[in-house]
C-alpha cells in the first residue's frame, strides 16, 4: 500500500476460518503500520472493500508480542476475532518471534489477548482465548422484539437470548434449528444500529446442547453487523461473535465444552470455528489460514 505521504508498505490478504481457499473470511493485514494516522488506516480499510483490515505495530505493553489496530468500513474496532487470528498468522509468517514459543500475546483495544500456536495433522493451528465479556446476561425484551421483527420471524421463534458484547456489541439470539437460521432474510432498516448474532443447532438438541450433524458441526451461526451509512451487512465468519456466543452457550448449558460451529453457509462460504473450554478459558481456533 502507499499514499501520497507514505512509502510503500507490504500487506497480506489472509483467508481465515477455512481449510478451503476463498471460502473463509478475508482480511488485509498491513505488516508495518508505524507512522500511519487513524484517517490513513481508515481510508485504506475502506479501499480494500473487506470486512476488516488490520495494522501491525510495535507493542507498548511489556508483555505483548505485537500491537494491532483493527478497522472495519467506517470505524475502528477494539477487538475482532478473525482479524486477531489472521493478524497473528501474518505476523508469524513475516518472521515474528513470540517471547514464549507457542504462546502469543496480542495488544489491542480491549487490552491483552492470549493466543496459542500448535501443530495439527494439516499444519499450523492458531486459537485465541475469548476476552472477558463487557456485558452479559439476557437482552432487554424490547431488543428481542425488535430483533425478531428485523429478522422477519415471530418473537416465539427466539428460544434464548443474551448479550455477547466483547468489544463489538453483539446481541445473540438462538432459534430452534439451523434451517430457521439459514432461511432468515433480515431487514436492515429495522436492525440499523445493531450487531446481531443468530445461532441454531445443526444436529439434535440434548441435555448438553446441540450434537454434531453429519459434517461434525453442532451449530449454524450468522452475523449481521451495522454499517455507518445505515442498515446491516452479513459477515462471512466472525471470531468475536463466536467467542461471545461460546461463553454464553457453554455457561448456560446450551452447548458442550467443545464443539464446531459452521458459519458463512448462506453466503456460499465454508467457515468452521472450533471451540474448546480449557479451565476458565474458552479458545476459538482455526485449523488453517491461507495467506497471499
Amino acid at each position: 500500500m502507499s499514499t501520497p505521504t507514505t512509502p510503500n508498505r507490504h500487506f497480506k490478504q489472509v483467508d481465515v476460518f477455512t481449510a478451503t481457499p476463498y471460502l473463509g473470511n478475508p482480511l488485509a493485514v498491513v505488516l508495518d503500520g508505524t507512522g500511519l494516522s487513524t484517517d490513513q488506516m481508515q481510508r485504506f480499510t475502506d479501499w480494500t472493500n473487506l470486512s476488516e483490515a488490520t495494522f501491525l505495530l510495535p507493542p507498548e505493553h511489556a508483555d505483548a508480542d505485537y500491537k494491532v489496530r483493527i478497522f472495519c468500513p467506517g470505524r475502528e474496532l477494539p477487538f475482532a476475532g478473525h482479524p486477531t487470528l489472521g493478524s497473528c498468522h501474518a505476523w508469524l509468517q513475516a518472521g515474528g518471534q513470540p517471547k514464549h514459543p507457542g504462546h502469543i500475546i496480542q495488544e489491542c483495544g480491549v487490552g491483552l489477548v492470549k493466543l496459542r500456536q500448535s501443530q495439527g495433522p494439516h499444519g499450523q493451528r492458531l486459537a485465541f482465548a475469548a476476552p472477558p465479556l463487557v456485558r452479559s446476561g439476557p437482552l432487554p425484551e424490547a431488543d428481542v422484539a425488535l430483533i425478531a421483527r428485523g429478522l422477519g420471524i415471530p418473537r416465539s421463534n427466539i428460544l434464548h437470548h443474551a448479550w455477547c458484547h466483547n468489544g463489538p456489541q453483539w446481541r445473540g439470539v438462538m432459534l430452534a434449528s439451523s434451517e430457521q437460521v439459514l432461511a432468515l432474510k433480515p431487514d436492515g432498516n429495522i436492525l440499523a444500529g445493531l450487531d446481531v448474532g443468530v445461532v441454531g443447532p445443526r444436529g439434535k438438541v440434548g441435555v448438553l446442547g446441540a450434537r454434531p450433524d453429519g459434517d461434525g458441526c453442532a451449530f449454524e451461526i450468522r452475523a449481521f453487523f451495522h454499517v455507518i451509512d445505515g442498515g446491516v451487512k452479513e459477515d462471512p465468519v466472525t471470531g468475536s461473535l463466536n467467542a461471545g456466543v461460546a461463553q454464553w452457550l457453554i455457561g448456560a448449558g446450551l452447548a458442550p465444552s467443545s464443539y464446531v460451529a459452521s458459519q458463512g453457509t448462506a453466503m456460499g462460504r465454508a467457515g468452521r470455528v472450533h471451540v474448546e473450554q480449557v479451565g476458565t478459558d474458552i479458545w476459538i481456533e482455526i485449523g488453517r489460514a491461507s495467506c497471499r
